[in-house]
């Protein structure tokens, strides 16, 4: 279990990270998410071991951990902490990057597990190509596939999926997962990006400028959040006021996603469209309502300044929590 207690820390005199407090159980995947220079990437490093905390404490099961000035070389031996400059050999080949760390001593395991690691971030075709001549997207495969070669215990990833493709994105999460359930390994991911949670994250933990403002599952965070910067978090969302949209009196408001504001051309709750945005398998309406901007999902292009009715479900206003 990793128990991280009441640490702040600082750079020069501006704060980054005040009484972060939580704990994580061995084997689960937590996502760490938050607005830009809210301090993820600066508490993953301290978890790490690269910076020095002046206050708090961190354990890992029972031991310790005491960071920079106490290790001749930063970091923790059990955990391994991938960051966004990759920090590979350029003038070495894909395969020996990997296989860096691993014993020479039984090459036939070497290889099996250099193979292996290959195929979870699926660059077998590129084992014997220099770094150098790979892309961005391919380095940061290559790196992934070091920071798992000696099993880590801990694995800290710092935005791990923002350099690859989109149409190879889905394929490595499924398989570093896997991955990582099969072996038991914990792992915290700092990400932007709500599919890098959605799906893989038992819980989340969210930061505000440096301070630690929920840890919930996952799927109860996104179906019902606290407060409107945690919603936008995982994207577009609404603050809709109850009296708007139902026979309510009340001033409150309730948070929407875009999918669950639905287009029904027989409702008296009517929004005048601004913009039609297509999103694939459906298009993303802008729209004017009571007086602001909201944005829903339709099946269907909507022509602009067009009126069309729109309500939200009485299950998702009975359930979501008020503001």
């Amino acid at each position: 279990m990793l128990t991280v207690d009441n640490i702040s820390f600082a750079y020069d005199t501006k704060p980054v990270l005040k009484n972060v407090s939580f704990t994580i159980e061995k084997g689960q995947h937590i996502a760490l998410i938050g607005a830009s220079g809210c301090g993820k990437s600066t508490l993953l490093k301290i978890i790490y071991g690269l910076l020095h905390i002046e206050e708090g404490v961190l354990f890992w099961e029972d031991r310790k951990l005491l960071g920079p000035f106490h290790n001749l070389v930063p970091g923790e031996e059990n955990m391994k902490y991938l960051s966004q400059g990759f920090e590979l050999q350029s003038y070495r080949t894909v395969a020996e990057n990997i296989g860096q760390y691993l014993s020479n001593f039984e090459p036939e395991l070497k290889q099996g597990r250099v193979q292996e690691l290959l195929e979870i971030v699926e660059m077998m075709n590129f084992a014997d190509t220099k770094v150098e001549h790979l892309s961005g997207g391919q380095k940061q495969r290559v790196a992934l596939a070091k920071v798992l070669a000696k099993k880590p215990e801990l694995l800290l990833l710092d935005e791990p999926f923002h350099n690859i493709d989109n149409f190879r994105r889905s394929s490595l999460r499924r398989n570093l997962f896997k991955y990582l359930k099969r072996n038991k390994i914990t792992s915290i991911t700092a990400t932007h990006d709500k599919t890098d949670i959605l799906s893989f994250a038992d819980e989340t933990i969210v930061i505000k400028q440096g301070e630690i403002v929920t840890q919930q599952k996952t799927e109860v965070l996104y179906q019902n959040p606290p407060n409107y910067y945690i919603a936008s978090l995982f994207g577009e969302v609404n603050e809709i006021k109850l009296s708007s949209i139902s026979a309510s009196t009340s001033e409150k408001t309730i948070l929407v996603y875009p999918h669950e504001l639905k287009v029904d051309r027989n409702s008296s709750i009517k929004a005048r469209v601004k913009n039609s945005y297509f999103n694939g398998n459906h298009y993303l309406i802008e729209a004017i309502f009571d007086n602001k901007i909201v944005f829903f999902e339709s099946n269907l292009d909507l022509e602009i300044n067009t009126t069309i009715g729109i309500h939200v479900n009485e299950v998702i206003i009975s359930s979501r929590r008020l503001q």
